[in-house]
């Protein structure tokens, strides 16, 4: 499993310590007992398991998102995992702190799309 302190990326999604969660982010609602932080069409989703201590945020930005994790200890952890049986990226253990969550996003002729992992 990997850890960081201020910056780590899973596939297409960056995470980046911040200073504070925007004024205009909202609660999300965790899906099936996960915040679901990066949809994959094909349900290879990037999630983080709903926990005490752990919110995700979200804004208008559909390729931006928020975590807060508050004392994180290894029952209340943050682990970003990559829902896909084969091939996948790597847990990454997310400590205590407030994140950035970024989609990556690549240009085509037509103009800019989100990264499709």
């Amino acid at each position: 499993m990997k850890t960081f302190e201020n910056q780590a990326a899973q596939g297409d999604l960056l995470i980046r310590r911040i200073d504070a969660i925007p004024a205009n982010a909202k609660p999300m609602k965790a899906e099936k007992g996960n915040f679901i932080v990066a949809h994959s069409e094909t349900g290879h989703h990037h999630v983080i398991a709903e926990r005490p201590g752990v919110q995700v945020f979200v804004t208008d930005d559909p390729m931006v998102s928020y975590l807060q994790v508050i004392d994180a200890t290894e029952k209340t952890e943050a682990l970003l995992e990559h829902l896909r049986g084969h091939d996948t990226h790597e847990t990454i253990a997310v400590p205590s702190g407030t994140f950035e969550l970024r989609r990556q996003r690549e240009y085509t002729p037509e103009g800019w799309r989100q990264v499709a992992d």
